[in-house]
């Protein structure tokens, strides 16, 4: 409404900074400002500073002018989305409460208003105006995660083929069903939820994202091997799934214990993003260049005991927290060089100074690293399926399959100091397996020629016990 008065050239006073100066011609932001001069000659003002007091005084201005008078209690910004709440006869209190509300619960309309805008000014150079409404209108219906998932050349591909279907008649792909995803809700779990949200949007089915924070999420003063639970970061998503207020899950697959409970299924394993894991530093370009004595931060067992085997003269401690918090601490100086995965780094696009990524046969990877997992309840549905021809990547899949059974067979769990990583070399795959047992070091390497599944199982399993024979309990 602003915005449109602010294009037929009606002066709007916007008292206050809670909406910014989208529509507005003055914005009384600094204490002492005049407000005479700031409602001179508006058509409306609208108060938005969040202090009552403040409020009352603008207002009882603008009346005596007869100036109508617009009360945003409280207001919410998600990015360039700009919501005001009036609670009507409810307690200012509760306006401030449902703004608050407004940041936590509604993730992605910021990042999914910005798409939207980027398909306006691109509809309005390739169609004219009347074409460009029913697109944009289409456009706007699309699941919001589907919408915040989406990078500008997808937008400008999804636009073009609505534009040449309008053209010709044929009939727009419909949402016929939706679903409800469990998600962590750190930004990269939302991130890689919205890749599948978006997959499975392109098959008809819509995803509503139910955020959830997990036993790891709550519990950051400790390392994760001192929580007491293996599934630290799955545990809550499974509850959500068996208490029905979910459809499926979407984990990073590493995070996963190694045998599911018996109510619980694996319908996907998503193409396996970059699995190495990556040293990054504010300082010092590789790790070799650390002085003897530096500041590690890596809270994975497996991390530190390879990086110990390389370069036992630093200091490995526990760094907590999502990738943005962790790189945060590191360029505030709280520790010289940290190690992520660099999966997680492209995923979020982000990057230390330097960002270097350990080559797989000095560092080897977490058993699943790199790769999605959907979980559902082990039961008939129609909706796993749809989710196996969305996501589902089979070479990735066999990868992951036998690497998760290596890691069973070792009677292991995801934060155990163990390494495992197949790959396929033409139809060989080749798995490399580190374990360490206190201080000593014990390395598998196996390879078969794996089409199938159960081929896989067997390849991670023959590895596994090549480990156990050499002495591992």
């Amino acid at each position: 409404m602003l915005a449109s008065l602010r294009v037929a050239g009606r002066r709007i006073a916007v008292i206050g900074d809670g909406i910014d100066a989208l529509a507005a011609t003055h914005v009384l932001a600094e204490a002492g400002a005049d407000v005479c001069d700031t409602l001179e000659g508006a058509m409306l003002a609208v108060l938005a500073t969040g202090d009552p007091a403040a409020d009352a005084a603008v207002a009882a201005e603008a009346q005596s002018a007869g100036i109508p008078v617009v009360d945003l209690v409280a207001t919410a910004r998600l990015g360039e989305l700009h919501v005001g709440v009036d609670p009507g006869a409810s307690p200012q209190a509760f306006a401030t409460r449902i703004a608050r509300d407004l940041h936590e619960r509604f993730d992605g309309y910021d990042r999914a208003a910005r798409v939207l805008a980027h398909a306006n000014t691109y509809l309005g150079a390739i169609v004219s105006h009347d074409e460009a409404g029913p697109i944009l209108r289409q456009l706007s219906e699309l699941p919001i995660a589907e919408l915040a998932a989406m990078d500008t050349i997808q937008m400008e591909h999804l636009a073009e083929d609505l534009v040449e279907r309008h053209k010709t008649g044929a009939p727009d792909p419909e949402v016929t069903h939706a679903a409800v995803c469990a998600s962590r809700a750190s930004a990269l779990a939302l991130t890689q939820t919205r890749t599948v949200a978006a997959r499975l949007a392109e098959r008809g089915i819509a995803t509503t994202i139910l955020n959830v924070t997990t036993t790891g999420d709550r519990v950051t003063d400790r390392p994760l091997n001192a929580i007491g639970s293996e599934n630290v970061f799955v545990t809550e998503l499974e509850l959500a799934l068996r208490e029905k207020r979910a459809d499926y899950a979407v984990h990073s697959c590493k995070d996963l214990p190694s045998q599911l409970a018996a109510d619980m299924t694996l319908v996907a394993i998503s193409k396996r993003e970059d699995a190495r894991d990556a040293y990054c530093s504010e300082r010092y370009p590789t790790f070799a260049d650390l002085p003897s004595g530096a500041r590690v931060g890596t809270s994975s067992p497996r991390r530190r005991a390879q990086l110990q085997a390389l370069r036992d003269d630093l200091q490995y401690d526990d760094v907590r927290g999502n990738v943005d918090t962790r790189l945060r601490k590191l360029r505030e100086g709280q520790y010289d060089a940290i190690v992520l995965a660099m999966a997680g780094l492209n995923r979020l696009k982000v990057r230390a100074t330097h960002t270097v990524p350990f080559p797989i046969e000095e560092v080897v990877p977490a058993a699943a690293q790199g790769a999605l997992a959907i979980e559902m309840r082990a039961e008939e549905s129609a909706l796993a399926g749809e989710l196996r021809a969305a996501v589902n990547d089979d070479a990735t899949e066999r990868c992951i399959v036998a690497e998760r059974a290596a890691l069973r067979a070792l009677r292991a769990g995801c934060n155990a100091p163990i390494g495992i990583h197949a790959h396929y070399d033409g139809d060989q795959m080749h798995l490399a397996l580190r374990s360490f047992v206190g201080d000593r070091l014990q390395v598998a390497l196996e390879s078969a020629v794996v089409a199938t599944v159960a081929e896989a199982e067997a390849l991670g399993a023959r590895a596994a016990r090549g480990i156990r024979e050499d002495g591992t309990p």
